[in-house]
């Protein structure tokens, strides 16, 4: 047998490093194929052995829409800006569901996938990343329904897009995916030793809709005090530009799309340090 050259042979090093930069993008990218594969499970595990399988994908969006439609449309009879109804909720409800699938896939990640990570090594942080892009892909499925119903409405004139801040989209998805993940993997972190969290992220999720322009229009809002809070968060200013873009009717308010800014880059930085320093050890507390 010959012998090895020791200078040709790759060396991975597994160090334990406490600083933000140890989720090294670089690494990430190595394991792009394996982000794909985690994607690709997803949609696999979570449409198996289902009647309709991926039909899912368009049906639940379209049945909570024309709910939103007929409770808070028809029995609240809340305002929606001129915008038809039907449109009005499709777009909130694909926003919102962005935003809370990239965030709640995100809130368990150490203690779903612990029979995972105690097998083999991988930057843990591959699988956050692929919840935020498997929640897209979702997106990106609804949105092609909504288009039907879009391009209907704007045949005929009921709406009127807004091509300045319709470039703004994909940024907007950005930040919204960004900020779900940084929320995500904090309650993560934490999930390790306080398992009651995941209850308190389902629980705190919904309430949050209910704080977001989801199912109403911000203008709606005229009481000055509850219109500061909305405008606090996070979510209001990419949900009303959204929709700005979309149907031409919406506030702005730049200050609240600044909150929204510095909310997520804080909690990216906040949670990879703390999904950091876990990722140690967390399999000896889960």
């Amino acid at each position: 047998m010959g012998s090895v050259n020791r200078e040709s042979l790759a060396y991975t090093r597994i160090s334990a490093d406490d600083d933000v930069i140890s989720v090294q993008l670089g690494e990430v990218l190595r394991y792009r194929d394996l982000i794909m594969l985690f994607v690709k499970r997803g949609f696999v595990v979570t449409y198996t052995q289902t009647i309709l399988g991926p039909l899912w994908l368009i049906l639940r969006p379209l049945f909570t829409s024309v709910m939103y439609l007929f409770v808070f449309g028809g029995i609240a009879r809340i305002g929606t800006e001129g915008v038809p109804g039907i449109l009005f909720y499709m777009a909130g409800n694909a926003m919102w569901s962005y935003f809370s699938s990239s965030l709640n896939s995100n809130a368990n990640t150490f203690t779903s996938n612990a029979y995972l990570f105690g097998k083999v090594y991988f930057p843990r942080i591959t699988i956050p990343i692929a919840n935020v892009i498997s929640a897209m892909a979702r997106f990106l499925i609804e949105m092609l329904m909504f288009a039907f119903v879009y391009l209907w409405f704007l045949w005929n004139g009921a709406v009127q897009p807004q091509l300045l801040f319709l470039v703004m989209t994909p940024l907007l998805l950005v930040l919204l995916g960004a900020m779900g993940l940084g929320v995500g993997i904090i309650f993560s972190s934490m999930t390790t030793k306080y398992r009651d969290l995941s209850i308190l992220v389902g629980f705190g999720v919904s309430l949050w809709m209910y704080a977001t322009p989801v199912v109403y229009p911000l203008a709606s809002i005229t009481n000055e005090t509850l219109r500061t809070l909305v405008l606090l968060n996070p979510v209001t200013m990419p949900m009303e530009l959204f929709r700005l873009s979309l149907f031409g009717t919406g506030t702005i308010v730049w200050w609240s799309l600044a909150v929204s800014v510095t909310f997520t880059i804080l909690v990216l930085v906040v949670g990879a340090r703390m999904f950091a320093r876990v990722e140690k050890n967390f399999i000896d507390t889960v």
